[in-house]
């Protein structure tokens, strides 16, 4: 739990609402209770959001009985909308905190192998590749220890979309492919994981515009969606139902897993 003199509300729309919050609330010289009065909800939830905890953000709801309160001019409703949809150049870091308490990982990859399948020489020759990233090692190491997720107790099931020009891109040469399409061909066996790929022939399909991910966890799906230099974390409800159903149309262009799995070991051959 992150302590409130931690908070940084200049690089973090959470952390704003969060400062702000405690701003009005200290200002008025309100308790967490009266707070909670204020904005129809508990001084647990309160307490949660001024410290920016994980699976805590303020609703259009506590945000409009907070301006029409302290007569704000929709300041929260504002910064409430602004958090659904902002770029967070620290996405990843929340992403792996919410990605171990997940009950179901639905993951499309465009371009590239899903991070939990790949092997330690494909995560270092992307990693090397980038030149973004100082410690290569370190961060191979918190790659594979992110995939022990899939061998813990009660795993999360896992479907994986891939589009099939994944398995082409020559990353890190025909060695350091080949043993990566084997492991995906490895890990298709495992009860609660299922990896399908999306053929060059079926054209245009609702993919091409993006990697995302959907994360089931025991309070709803949150979706993380990916760009150059961060991200972004879409938990509203009717974004989050948006991007099921994109999900649904994606999965309706791929193969079956079988066949997904035949399609590995050709490209295996090939190698």
């Amino acid at each position: 739990m992150a302590p409130i003199q931690s908070l940084d509300p200049d690089a973090s729309f959470k952390h704003w609402i969060a400062d702000d919050l405690r701003f009005w609330r200290e200002r008025e010289g309100l308790s967490l209770s009266q707070m909670g009065q204020v904005m129809g909800c508990s001084r647990h939830t309160v307490s949660n959001i001024e410290h920016a905890r994980d699976g805590w953000n303020m609703n259009e709801d506590h945000a409009d009985k907070l301006d029409a309160h302290f007569r704000l001019n929709h300041h929260f409703r504002r910064l409430v909308r602004y958090a659904r949809t902002a770029h967070d150049p620290d996405w990843f870091a929340d992403y792996v905190k919410h990605e171990k308490r997940a009950l179901v990982i639905r993951t499309f990859r465009l371009s590239l192998f899903p991070g939990l399948l790949q092997t330690e020489a494909y995560a270092r020759a992307l990693l090397t590749s980038s030149r973004l990233v100082k410690d290569v090692e370190g961060a191979v190491r918190a790659r594979m220890q992110r995939q022990e997720v899939l061998t813990r107790d009660n795993p999360p099931n896992l479907w994986a979309v891939v589009d099939e020009n994944v398995l082409y891109r020559p990353v890190g040469g025909p060695d350091v492919m080949r043993e990566q399409i084997a492991r995906l061909h490895e890990a298709a066996m495992l009860p609660n994981v299922t990896i399908r790929f999306v053929q060059q022939s079926a054209g245009y399909y609702l993919g091409l515009d993006g990697s995302f991910n959907t994360l089931s966890l025991e309070r709803g799906d949150q979706v993380f969606v990916e760009a150059p230099g961060g991200g972004r974390l879409v938990q509203a409800d009717p974004e989050v139902r948006e991007f099921g159903v994109r999900w649904d149309r994606i999965g309706a262009s791929a193969l079956p897993w079988d066949t997904s799995r035949e399609l590995m070991a050709q490209a295996m051959e090939r190698l």
